[in-house]
């Protein structure tokens, strides 16, 4: 139940990234006129959405944090229940603030955990008794 829980939120924490970090932080500083750093201006009739006010800050930016805090208190709770150790625990909990980083970081625990599964159940099966 917790590594699949993981497995969610690992790619919504990645998804949500990508969107605050490619859609939400340019469109606050970067696009329009009152932007901090006003590279181009606003598309015309779509000002609203674009400098300090920018909404896609309360949709993306807002869930982001509550998703990676959520995200981080679930691998915290697999790695308790999993018996990593600190350095890997605080590294996937990291490779939730990289965009694109967490994606890989996932897939490589997810290889590895089934790796250690999979030896674990034919250790069990090797050692049970033949009738």
């Amino acid at each position: 139940m917790s590594f699949t829980l993981y497995r969610v939120l690992a790619y919504v924490t990645g998804v949500f990234l990508l969107g605050l970090t490619f859609l939400a932080m340019p469109a606050k500083y970067l696009i329009g006129e009152n932007s901090m750093f006003a590279l181009a201006p606003a598309p015309q009739g779509a000002e609203h959405w674009f400098g300090p006010e920018s909404p896609l800050m309360l949709f993306i930016a807002m869930p982001h944090g509550y998703i990676y805090m959520l995200y981080v208190l679930v691998v915290l709770w697999v790695a308790l229940d999993r018996r990593w150790g600190a350095g890997r625990t605080l590294g996937v909990v990291l490779a939730g603030t990289i965009p694109i980083l967490g994606f890989v970081v996932e897939h490589r625990v997810v290889k590895s955990e089934q790796a250690k599964e999979a030896a674990a159940l034919a250790g069990a099966q090797e050692s049970a008794p033949t009738g």
